[in-house]
């Protein structure tokens, strides 16, 4: 977080050399278009010289590099005038960060971390259609959803690299996606809703079922192990992490990595040079390396040998 410096141009040409009307006199003033006039100083703008003032932000900690060197303000954090005690930790600090509820609670940038922190590891963050990936008031009000996501840089690098990628899930979830399954990768896939072969084309290229998310198959899915979801002492489990914490699960981990399911009988198959061509020790079954389907001429001519 840095300070910023104001700074207002034109909003048709862009050009700093305009009077305003009148200062702005609250945020909305600054960040919502149409709402300060002004005269533009810059003979060739269009529609003439009466027309709208449109502000932005520069970092006061670097040289400027344009006027597209632009920062985004942190809007929601303002200097504590008025001493107000943090809603979570009742101390009274500075500066401070108000929620956008009609109540304005207000919260001290420690208690909204960990706040933050609390909410992203249990994936409970609100994925809007408007505001994105965000977090409202804690105190339930309504309509306080965080709008400006920049607010979440306060976090630290690595908290705040979680919460795009968990960002980014949700949003490929909610559009029907899905992440890729194989252990280390997680990529999102936007796959036709028919469509049951589905292969991490940009990712680490695994082929899998999309009802079962094992290693794609012929015939029925196999019914999954289950994961106790809830220990019921009110300490909530990821049930896709309680699968990777199991004593013996590292080794089934470099299994899944290391081999491809045979298609017919599922039999871990690990391929050690040679060419795309497989038959399965167990049952005999034909079946190509990258297809993970029946092998064909098609692969033949195809990836044969890759």
């Amino acid at each position: 977080m840095r300070e910023g410096k104001l700074r207002v141009r034109c909003s048709r040409c862009k050009s700093g050399a305009i009077t305003v009307d009148a200062d702005p006199r609250c945020w909305e003033d600054v960040l919502e278009p149409h709402r300060i006039s002004g005269h533009c100083e810059q003979t060739n703008c269009k529609d003439g010289p009466v027309g709208w003032a449109e502000f932005y932000f520069k970092c006061c900690e670097h040289t400027s590099k344009g006027e597209a060197d632009q920062a985004v303000p942190l809007y929601l954090i303002r200097a504590n005038v008025r001493d107000v005690p943090c809603l979570a930790c009742s101390d009274v600090s500075e500066p401070v960060l108000i929620f956008p509820c009609e109540a304005n609670h207000v919260t001290c940038l420690d208690c909204f971390r960990q706040y933050c922190v609390t909410r992203l590891r249990d994936r409970q963050f609100v994925c809007d259609e408007k505001f994105g990936y965000t977090l409202p008031c804690p105190a339930g009000c309504p309509d306080s959803l965080i709008a400006e996501c920049h607010h979440f840089k306060l976090l630290t690098k690595d908290q705040y690299e979680m919460y795009q990628r968990f960002g980014t899930e949700e949003y490929v979830l909610k559009a029907g996606g899905l992440l890729c399954p194989q252990p280390g990768c997680g990529a999102g896939i936007l796959a036709d809703p028919d469509c049951q072969k589905i292969q991490c084309i940009n990712g680490c290229g695994f082929v899998f079922c999309r009802n079962c998310l094992q290693g794609y198959h012929l015939g029925e899915c196999n019914p999954l192990d289950q994961v106790v979801e809830n220990t019921g002492q009110g300490y909530s489990i990821d049930p896709s992490r309680a699968a990777f914490a199991r004593w013996d699960e590292a080794s089934k981990v470099t299994i899944k990595v290391m081999t491809k399911p045979c298609p017919k009988c599922r039999t871990a198959t690990e391929r050690d040079g040679g060419c795309m061509h497989m038959v399965c020790t167990r049952c005999s079954f034909h079946w190509c390396w990258v297809c993970q389907t029946e092998w064909t001429r098609d692969c033949m001519g195809a990836h044969w040998f890759g």
